[in-house]
């Protein structure tokens, strides 16, 4: 130990002696995710740091600062809030509402038939069609839904999974009908497909053709659509789904290297593709937590895609990502909170360096969100960018000792479950050995229970409750006759279509996920023909099969 820091320690251990009379809030002082917290932070708490091997510079390696050198002095992080309901052309207005109203970048919900892969008059989509977004069967609901946009203008974020190659495909058409050539289309396709077993379920095919229409969209975006986000890797709906802030880390950063492991595998060079890799990020309730997550992810992507993967362009050691605040976090009690816990959220997602953000509305929790509640959360960011002052300076939290601990604590969480997974043998092993769902299952029942007991505050549920209140905010309702009319609209397109160019290129497209071909000229041959989604995908169930996850008990 250095006189220094000889020094700093005995006056921390007479503070501690003095501060020891003085008696604590009877309350647990830990993160929300139950790491413990200090009473006080020193250089002590840093010996092993070293400013240029874990800081830097922003705009250098590891990035822990931000990946870009001048963040927001240069530009603001883009706008994005997520929206899509009812019909193509219902979004379309929203969309055109939010635009107006100053946000920088689209971002399409889907409604759940759309998400697993059904049209919108099977059996299965009856009561669902339009209720949690926008329903899509086929190009023409794609071209409405962009009518008046030009995508060489906007950027679109699509958060769709299993039938992610498809829709993509629909939005690459729809840029043909407007004149704009895929190579000037940007944005991001969510086609995360391994959160999906991990968390939120809605899988379709087995984990082995979904990797391959992965790296399908990896390679063809490499030569024909070079500005377009491949993978949005997800760690929002592990966290909405319970587990802890280490956990969103660690398990979405090991979905980052399986998919890249996959590129490599499958011929291409991790520098062709991995550029083009984005990964999308929870914003939860605890601040420094949140910011320490962020900052931890980047260093932790950076090293290990230039040590372990050699990918020798520092573009693909960028860890760029969205931030959505935590869906989780808001309560269907005294909703008008919900406005204070995103802004929040919010300010602890960009003091994280995000690059894009989506701030929830107050009424997220009851419905989709109303256009009066919509705008509050957009107005929530631009306060934020435009009048808190917090996008001036760079980084400005580095150097705190606590974060900067924090920072350190967090990656040395994520290595420990790097290493249980590799000895599990990989990201897939550890899927269908239940592992990761049975983590997150125990850390949301540990929450929970904090909740119940009391033992954590939620305010408005738990505590600060009054007695007799009642919810009184207008609601977004879905009228019932937007999926007769959604129906009605999908067998007219298949009466007038020429069906016989549709099964030709439903044959190709079966052969080529048969077979080795890059299925993704397959798939947008069926969309110009405007084949659905539905008929497309009942191919690839022929083809591929279905996944059934195994039990747990």
């Amino acid at each position: 130990m250095s006189e220094r820091q000889k020094e700093i320690k005995d006056g921390l251990d007479r503070w501690r002696e003095t501060r020891g009379r003085m008696a604590d809030r009877d309350c647990r002082f830990e993160t929300v995710s139950s790491l413990p917290v200090n009473d006080l932070y020193t250089p002590l708490d840093l010996t092993d740091f070293d400013y240029m091997r874990d800081l830097g510079f922003p705009g250098d390696y590891p990035y822990t600062r931000g990946v870009q050198g001048n963040m927001y002095r240069g530009r603001l992080w883009t706008m994005r809030q997520f929206a899509g309901f009812a019909t193509a052309s219902d979004s379309n207005r929203r969309y055109k509402y939010l635009l107006e109203k100053g946000q920088t970048g689209l971002s399409v919900a889907f409604d759940m038939p759309t998400i697993m892969g059904y049209d919108s008059d099977h059996p299965r989509a009856l009561g669902e069609v339009g209720r949690v977004g926008v329903a899509i069967d086929s190009l023409q609901d794609m071209e409405t839904l962009f009518d008046g946009i030009p995508l060489d203008q906007v950027s679109t974020s699509m958060t769709i999974n299993a039938p992610a190659s498809i829709i993509w495909c629909m939005y690459i058409a729809t840029g043909e009908k407007q004149g704009v050539p895929s190579e000037k289309l940007t944005g991001t396709i969510q086609n995360d497909i391994l959160k999906e077993y991990i968390a939120q379920k809605s899988w379709i095919f087995p984990p082995e053709p979904s990797m391959r229409l992965i790296t399908d969209i990896f390679a063809y975006a490499c030569r024909h659509v070079p500005k377009w986000n491949t993978v949005s890797i997800s760690g929002y709906h592990i966290r909405e789904a319970g587990s802890t802030a280490a956990q969103e880390l660690a398990f979405t950063l090991a979905d980052g290297f399986a998919y890249v492991e996959a590129g490599i595998a499958a011929g291409l060079d991790v520098d062709e593709f991995a550029p083009r890799l984005s990964f999308f990020f929870n914003a939860h309730i605890d601040f420094f937590e949140e910011i320490a997550k962020y900052r931890a992810a980047r260093r932790i992507w950076a090293r290990r895609m230039k040590e372990k993967y050699g990918a020798k362009n520092p573009k693909s050691w960028l860890l760029r990502f969205h931030t959505q605040t935590a869906g989780c976090s808001l309560t269907a009690q005294q909703p008008e909170n919900n406005i204070v816990r995103t802004a929040y959220e919010a300010m602890g997602a960009v003091l994280g360096g995000t690059q894009s953000l989506h701030t929830n509305s107050m009424d997220e929790v009851l419905a989709l969100p109303t256009e009066k509640a919509v705008q509050i959360a957009l107005r929530t960011q631009q306060i934020l960018a435009h009048e808190t002052g917090v996008a001036n300076v760079i980084d400005p939290l580095a150097g705190s000792y606590y974060v900067e601990a924090l920072t350190s604590k967090m990656e040395a969480e994520a290595e420990r479950y790097f290493e249980e997974i590799e000895k599990r043998g990989g990201v897939l092993a550890a899927i269908d050995q239940n592992f990761f769902q049975q983590e997150i299952a125990d850390a949301a029942y540990h929450y929970q229970r904090a909740i119940d007991s009391r033992q954590r505050i939620q305010v408005g549920v738990n505590e600060f409750v009054n007695p007799g209140e009642t919810v009184d905010i207008e609601i977004l309702k879905i009228d019932p006759q937007i999926e007769k009319d959604q129906v009605a609209r999908l067998q007219k397109l298949r009466r007038e279509r020429d069906n016989i160019r549709v099964r030709e290129t439903l044959d190709a497209l079966r052969r080529a996920c048969a077979g080795t071909e890059n299925a993704i000229p397959r798939i947008l041959d069926c969309v110009r023909a405007y084949a659905t989604e539905g008929e497309m995908i009942q191919v690839m169930r022929e083809v591929f099969g279905e996944y059934k996850e195994k039990p747990t008990f």
